[in-house]
């Protein structure tokens, strides 16, 4: 029988037994073979959300990898997928909370509470779960799901600075859909064509168009604009955002006040009190002056900045449009209302935060493309396994079995640049003018030179034919000379120079071999050039096989001129030992000049 104390000392490891259960059921899901695992995609229940976290061909996708995948029935009913085209892809439906129930759940919003009163949090228990969920401004969400020991993966703590993570980032795919979305709601608000136009009835000016913002949406925002003929304005903090939005035809502003904006990651930073008065004055003076203004000022963690006041705004003409990316976090403009049109002093100001959903179909899509790629990223192949030592699930994981994971560490700065030269090296490169490194280089030239001259000179000398050292010295200088004329020109301008040079080489050589005499060969010397030159190829005549240029020319031209047959020619190359095995693999076509290269006087 056991005592009051035995007694609490059992029921201490009875509940540490079942803790390690229930940690063990959770933590055997983040390693398990694919067709082990099911995947629940639920129906979206946000105000106005008609994405889905899975397309009938990312279900398709998914089952093919072996997972069991459900469907809440009518999820893709706002994005124009049904049941059935679920079904026909390998999917189950069911209802939400069978949905919930599975090993992984993908989604786009975060957990909310449903209309039948339970919160999707409360549904989700030792289950992992994938979605946007912006943990800085839901930490009661985050609280909720890690009592519930849940595995979380924000979709929204993608790192874009990681170059195998740019087919998760699924913020970049619905900013995009949405500043183009911008465009085409101010474009609908908005009074008059974009473009402009000039008839018989009247000359009316284009839209002017301003974008705050260089960023993944507002680069689709003025690519839209200016596809649609509107001039547009664009407006970022960070340098770097210049050259991209002048790629897209906008003109770039800059503020009056040298301070950087770049936050890493693609972000821009808070700005300082001083920085934000030197903008304020760009600000009003383009509200004055355009007719549509877009913001798409966003910062991790933080409320949208406020950069376009309601002063501002009744700066603007009436009939203008704002469109505001922002809302959702507070909103750049002042009179943003989220989720609403607001008309201000006449200016129509857009609050609208589905700007994705607006384009459901499209953006269901990219989103269900980036979920899946990175579902299929967790593990090694056929297994999901959670590892916190890869960098990008580590950015990623918001909760580990309900253990807090955010915010993540800094990511691995990369490599330092390479080491500046040092003192001695510096002092020497210092020590020497621009002159006198010219002056070595030219001596260090005309030394080389000078040594191949010498060399092919003390040749020529040694060899018992005069007409041997005539033509070695020849070649040698004409070869000089195109060293240098090819050398110095330009890499990129290589491709084009060649064809021309390729067919100016095939006329030198027809040329050459012209001058070598009106006869194939002297009496008696039929094979003494072959003996000395068996090893020049054909690639002297053409350096550029592939281009061709200018071969056809000179086989025609040498084969019309040479007395000897292919057959003549073959027996006479094959005389000596080296050319033999050249023979074998040379086609056909080109013995005739194989054989008239070599030769004096084969024309």
């Amino acid at each position: 029988m056991l005592t009051r104390n035995g007694s609490r000392a059992l029921y201490r490891e009875v509940a540490s037994f079942g803790r390690f259960c229930r940690a063990f059921n959770a933590s055997s899901v983040c390693n398990k073979a694919y067709n082990e695992l099911s995947v629940g995609i639920p129906k979206e229940t946000y105000l106005n959300e008609k994405r889905v976290a899975g397309t009938p061909a990312t279900v398709s996708q998914l089952c093919k990898e072996g997972f069991s995948v459900s469907v809440e029935s009518g999820a893709g009913v706002g994005s124009s997928f049904s049941d059935e085209a679920y079904q026909a892809a390998g999917a189950k439906i069911k209802d939400g909370r069978a949905v919930f129930s599975s090993d992984i759940v993908l989604k786009v919003r975060p957990p909310v509470l449903r209309a039948s009163g339970e919160h999707e949090a409360d549904l989700l228990k030792e289950r992992n779960l994938i979605s946007f969920l912006y943990p800085a401004q839901n930490q009661e969400l985050v609280d909720k799901l890690s009592e519930n020991k849940n595995t979380v993966f924000a979709m929204d703590m993608i790192p874009r600075t990681v170059s195998r993570a740019q087919g998760f980032d699924a913020l970049s795919s619905q900013t995009n859909i949405a500043g183009y979305k911008a465009v085409v709601e101010a474009a609908n608000e908005f009074g008059r064509f974009f473009s402009g136009s000039m008839t018989a009835a009247g000359k009316v000016p284009p839209a002017k168009v301003f974008v705050i913002g260089g960023g993944v949406a507002g680069l689709a925002a003025i690519g839209a604009a200016k596809n649609m003929g509107a001039v547009v304005r664009a407006f970022d903090a960070r340098e770097a955002a210049k050259e991209q939005c002048e790629s897209l035809g906008a003109e770039f502003l800059k503020v009056k006040f040298e301070e950087s904006g770049d936050g890493g990651g693609g972000y821009a930073k808070e700005m300082s009190k001083e920085w934000h008065e030197a903008a304020a004055k760009l600000f009003s003076k383009q509200c004055e002056e355009c007719d549509i203004v877009i913001t798409t000022a966003l910062i991790p963690g933080r409320p949208a900045p406020k950069l376009i006041t309601r002063e501002m705004i009744e700066l603007m003409k009436p009939g203008s449009v704002t469109v505001d990316l922002a809302a959702e976090a507070g909103g750049n403009i002042e009179t943003t209302v989220p989720g609403e049109l607001n008309v201000h002093n006449g200016v129509k100001c857009i609050g609208y935060t589905d700007l994705p959903s607006r384009l459901g179909s499209m953006s269901s899509t990219l989103y269900s493309n980036n979920i899946t790629k990175f579902l299929l990223s967790i593990g090694p192949q056929g297994n999901f396994e959670v590892d916190m030592n890869d960098e990008v699930q580590r950015q990623m994981c918001v909760l580990e079995r309900g253990e807090l994971r955010w915010p993540p560490p800094p990511l691995t700065p990369p490599a330092p640049p390479a080491p500046p030269p040092t003192a001695a090296t510096a002092t020497t490169e210092a020590a020497l003018s621009p002159a006198e490194v010219s002056w070595k280089e030219t001596v260090h030239s005309a030394q080389m030179i000078s040594l191949g001259l010498g060399g092919a000179f003390a040749l020529g000398f040694a060899h018992p034919s005069p007409t041997t050292a005539h033509l070695l010295s020849t070649f040698t200088l004409a070869g000089l000379a195109g060293y240098q004329t090819v050398w110095g020109v330009t890499h990129a301008l290589h491709s084009p120079l060649m064809s021309v040079t390729n067919a100016i080489s095939g006329m030198t050589a027809v040329g050459g071999l012209a001058l070598m005499g009106p006869r194939p060969w002297p009496d008696g010397h039929h094979d003494s050039y072959l003996l000395h030159f068996p090893h020049m190829p054909l690639s002297l005549l053409a350096p550029d096989h592939k281009s061709g240029c200018g071969q056809p020319a000179i086989i025609a031209h040498v084969a019309s001129r040479c007395p000897l047959s292919a057959q003549s020619c073959r027996q006479l190359l094959t005389r000596h030992a080296s050319a033999r095995e050249r023979v074998k693999r040379a086609p056909s076509a080109f013995v005739v000049v194989t054989c008239s290269v070599p030769l004096p006087r084969a024309l």
